[in-house]
């Protein structure tokens, strides 16, 4: 039955009396069955016809030494000289005055970049304490009234402390790089240790305003994190040598200390005071004290920053006024009934009930005033390290300016040493890029197209003729130039020869095979028992799939089969013929396929193809599955025909690499042996415009 599918697709694809359409298959698909024929890949094929030639001509002579002057000229002088005298001038130069012109400069500017960063983060510091002190005092009343800690009034607190707490985390990033400078590198292991005991925040909530415990351990627990926070101005001080900046800095801690010490008053009261104004509220005795020696430190710290501010020549009498209560009678309501609660043991007993809701909207407008104040101070001192910081840019511009100029008169004579120098790199460099990129590819092109005795292999020198290293880098260059040549001669005479030895090889074995394929049909045609006809057919089919093996040599060596068909062929006759070469054909299936016809000067080398595909979809797939073949007719005219197989399939990587190489098949050589399914599939495809692909 072999014998006969095949005879009968050779009939309908009317073949002429050399041949059929039999191929042979890859060996490398048994050899490595772990990947099919998209595994396989090298190089970019080699130009067919590449004739065999001669000896490759050598290297044309070198052109005459032009004269490289004397030896003390600029131009020979070794490249270690220039460069030294290229830079020692503008080294010199710009060490000496810059070193005595824009050293004090470029200090003052670092120390105010690092204020400014500093600024940053303390107002993140302070914006994080003010909202620490907000979630304190404002969840003082819910939390010992009973409420629970997701009640929006402590949630909405806490969520907008967590903002806080990330929007200061970040700024303290920016602290990362201190260059050495030992006061910022002692401001950053105190925000370090700051950061990690903000972000223990949680510990603190979960214990907040517990019932059995007093409520100044929850009150001084957040204190102690805000003093932290707050502490930040001072060691700004640290980071400038300016006394004005270290005045700032101080009477801003001094201002928000004050600010605490109010804010832990409102928290001491607020969690005394009940939720109904009906019910009486219960201050702890040393909650009490504890709120009463916060107001006596707090009226200590406005003393202290109203005379740090007199001292900057501020007016601290105007800048603190709202406190005062003359503009807002709730600050001195919220003063006066702190002074009652907390001056006296009792002193909620026997007073005007309230809520905690009301004393919190009382004792907020003092802190709100105070927000304020603060953020005054915070944006008068980075206007005022902003003003500093330009002054100090523009010391140093002028500086600069002066030594650019030193610098420019230095650099002239610098550049006259280095352009003898640039010159002749630059001319070696371009003819170097031109010669790898253009002149040498297309030498290699010619000797592949041609015979390489008909080539002019002649070399043309860079041109750099001096004494100095560059010179000697060009002489170089241009025996390597003339030795690729030669090398690159010798292999295309090299692969002519070979393609010369695949070519005479396969024409010898095509005509062995021919003789013995007539011979075997001779057999079959006389033969009448039917196991030693099918033993006749079996070496039919072997046979075809060896002439197929020598047609692989002629695919190797660039050549083309003598075979051709002179008429048209339909398709599904070509596919049969493809599928009559395979060792399994009886695995095939062919299913849908158009009524296309094939050029005839085409159909050889499509079987060729379509074999090769097929040998690999039944030699990596199980052998109780099939291979199924499918045809669609697309609307422009040309025809997509699916092998499918039920193999293990590759991964993505293989995959991509295997198309690259169909798309682009390799030169031949020792790795094609061994791939050579990939390599006349590729081959094939490129000569006819035949698109391959492998898929998933």
């Amino acid at each position: 039955m072999q014998g006969r599918f095949k005879r009968d697709s050779s009939a309908a694809a009317e073949q002429e009396p050399r041949g059929g359409t039999d191929r042979g298959s890859s060996p490398q698909h048994t050899q490595n069955p772990g990947q099919g024929p998209a595994g396989e890949g090298g190089d970019r094929g080699t130009q067919p016809g590449a004739a065999p030639g001669g000896d490759t001509p050598n290297a044309a002579p070198k052109s005459a030494s032009t004269d490289a002057g004397s030896r003390i000229a600029l131009r020979n002088w070794r490249i270690s000289t220039r460069l030294v005298a290229l830079l020692t001038l503008p080294v010199v130069a710009a060490t000496t005055l810059g070193g005595l012109r824009i050293n004090e400069s470029l200090n003052d500017r670092q120390q105010l970049e690092h204020m400014q960063l500093l600024t940053k983060m303390t107002k993140e510091a302070t914006s994080l304490a003010a909202a620490l002190q907000a979630e304190r005092d404002e969840s003082a009343g819910p939390l010992t009234n009973g409420a629970n800690p997701k009640d929006f009034k402590v949630q909405d607190r806490r969520t907008k402390t967590d903002r806080a707490k990330k929007a200061f985390l970040g700024a303290t990033v920016d602290i990362g790089n201190t260059d050495g400078d030992q006061a910022l590198e002692s401001i950053r292991a105190n925000v370090s240790q700051i950061a990690t005991q903000v972000n223990k925040i949680q510990e603190i909530r979960k214990d907040a305003y517990d019932s059995d415990t007093t409520h100044s351990l929850t009150v001084d627990a957040y204190s102690g994190l805000i003093d932290s926070l707050l502490s930040l101005s001072q060691d700004m001080a640290q980071a400038t040598s300016n006394p004005d900046m270290i005045k700032r800095t101080r009477a801003l801690a001094a201002f928000s200390s004050a600010k605490e010490y109010a804010s832990i008053q409102r928290a001491i009261i607020a969690s005394a005071l009940p939720a109904d104004p009906k019910l009486a509220g219960e201050l702890n005795e040393n909650d009490r004290l504890y709120g009463l020696a916060a107001a006596t430190k707090g009226d200590n710290a406005l003393a202290s920053f109203d005379a740090l501010y007199e001292s900057m020549g501020g007016n601290a009498e105007e800048l603190t006024a709202p406190l005062s209560g003359k503009g807002n009678p709730e600050i001195n309501a919220a003063d006066e009934y702190a002074q009652r609660v907390l001056g006296i043991s009792g002193g909620l007993e026997g007073r005007p009930k309230r809520s905690y809701l009301d004393w919190t909207d009382q004792a907020s407008a003092k802190i709100n005033a105070m927000n304020i104040i603060e953020q005054t101070l915070l944006g008068e001192m980075e206007n005022k390290a902003r003003q500093l910081r330009e002054k100090s840019q523009q010391d140093a511009l002028i500086n600069g300016a002066l030594i650019l100029v030193v610098l420019g008169v230095s650099l002239v004579g610098a550049f006259v040493v280095a352009r003898s120098m640039i010159r002749s790199l630059r001319r070696l460099q371009e003819t170097a890029t031109k010669v790898a990129q253009d002149r040498l590819p297309e030498l290699v092109k010619q000797l592949s197209d041609s015979d390489p005795q008909d080539v002019d292999t002649s070399v043309e020198s860079v041109g750099v003729h001096s004494r100095d290293e560059i010179g000697k880098v060009a002489a170089a260059f241009d025996d390597v130039h003339r030795e690729a040549v030669r090398l690159a001669a010798e292999q295309a005479l090299l692969r002519g020869n070979v393609n010369a030895m695949f070519t005479n090889l396969s024409r010898r074995s095509q005509g062995l095979i021919q003789r013995q394929l007539s011979l075997i049909s001779e057999l079959e045609s006389r033969e009448a028992d039917p196991d030693q006809l099918s033993s006749l057919f079996k070496l039919d089919h072997l046979a075809t799939r060896m002439r197929r093996n020598g047609e692989n040599l002629l695919v190797l060596a660039g050549e083309e089969p003598g075979r051709r068909w002179t008429r048209p062929v339909p398709l599904v006759d070509v596919l049969r013929a493809a599928a009559s070469e395979v060792e399994q054909y009886e695995r095939i299936e062919l299913a849908s396929v158009p009524t296309t016809e094939v050029a005839g000067r085409v159909v050889n080398d499509l079987v060729h193809l379509l074999a090769e595909l097929l040998e690999n979809a039944t030699s990596f797939s199980s052998p109780q599955t099939k291979v199924r073949v499918t045809g669609h007719a697309l609307p422009d005219g040309r025809v997509l025909v699916e092998i499918h197989d039920t193999g293990i399939g590759l991964s993505p990587e293989d995959l991509a690499a295997i198309n690259e190489r169909l798309a682009s098949p390799p030169t031949v050589d020792v790795s094609v042996s061994r791939r050579m399914g990939l390599f006349v599939v590729g081959r094939l495809s490129l000569r006819h415009g035949i698109r391959i692909q492998l898929r998933p």
